[in-house]
């Protein structure tokens, strides 16, 4: 069917749902369910057509038709729907802000599962242009599922927020999100993921420049650590206390760092030696030593006497 028919489709539905919304001596009360599913189908022949305003508007009024029967978990999912036009028009902030509604209106239908999930997609939804807004939702999403007692759906939103927070190079709040994702295991007793998260907090710290705060992650969580990860937070935490850069880069190229998430083995590879008073030694021996090299060059450059 083509554009025009699917437009002209749209707007008979669209003066359905308003005689839906009519009253009369003889109706007292709007049907607002009937103009709600009117509004629905009017907004996926708009979609169809690709006229998007119209189609986010039809998704906006059958929400308030269903929110005004007290419809809340329909209203939340046309709201879904209007935020994903939204996304597509690239309008950001009002696609948030529907998803917001949405989550709103799940968890006072007493679905809060499907309201986490609402925020989670939403945050998939502009994470690539948006991450400040798709990281509020992830922590958003992590304190629903947290009423809940659920703490293995919240480690998995605060994974999300805390490699966004790392993408931002928000390295202080990201630590504290590796706590708290940290937390969230402890609960449920998943000790290889807590030791996987030790190395990531020592990373985060390094990163940071500072060596103490790193040095007493690792003393504190060792103990959820492999041997092999400890052997190698061991090697790069000396490596980059002495300014040793082959240390370093061999505890960095270790299998495990290299193949964590994206945003972690990202960080491991800009991770230098800090200066320290004996690279500088070492430099100034060298640059000694070309001095030194230089003025001998220049004394016997016009030959032997």
């Amino acid at each position: 069917m083509s554009a025009e028919k699917k437009v002209c489709e749209g707007n008979e539905c669209i003066a359905q749902a308003e005689k839906y919304l009519k009253t009369s001596f003889l109706k007292w009360k709007p049907d607002y369910d009937s103009a709600a599913l009117e509004y629905s189908k009017a907004a996926t022949c708009f979609k169809a057509a690709k006229v998007l305003g119209q189609c986010k508007d039809c998704f906006l009024k059958a929400a308030e038709c269903y929110r005004k029967n007290n419809s809340f978990f329909s209203a939340a999912k046309n709201y879904e729907q209007a935020a994903m036009i939204y996304k597509e028009m690239e309008d950001y902030q009002n696609a948030v802000q529907l998803i917001e509604r949405a989550c709103q209106l799940f968890r006072e239908h007493g679905t809060p599962d499907t309201a986490a999930l609402a925020l989670e997609k939403g945050a998939k939804m502009i994470e690539s242009k948006c991450p400040e807004m798709a990281l509020e939702l992830y922590k958003k999403a992590m304190d629903v599922v947290m009423t809940e007692d659920r703490p293995t759906q919240a480690s998995e939103h605060a994974a999300k927020a805390s490699k966004i927070l790392i993408r931002l190079k928000r390295f202080d709040e990201a630590v504290n999100m590796v706590r708290k994702e940290q937390e969230f295991h402890l609960a449920t007793d998943n000790t290889r993921a807590v030791g996987r998260l030790v190395v990531s907090e020592v990373l985060i710290h390094l990163m940071r420049e500072d060596y103490v705060a790193a040095d007493k992650a690792f003393k504190e969580g060792y103990h959820y650590c492999e041997r092999d990860e400890s052997n190698t937070l061991m090697d790069l935490l000396e490596g980059y206390d002495q300014g040793d850069a082959e240390q370093l880069n061999r505890a960095l190229n270790s299998p495990f760092i290299k193949h964590m998430d994206v945003e972690y083995a990202r960080l491991a590879r800009s991770l230098l030696v800090p200066e320290t008073e004996k690279n500088e030694a070492t430099q100034k021996a060298s640059a000694s030593a070309s001095t030194a090299a230089n003025d001998e060059e220049d004394e016997f450059a016009g030959g032997l006497l």
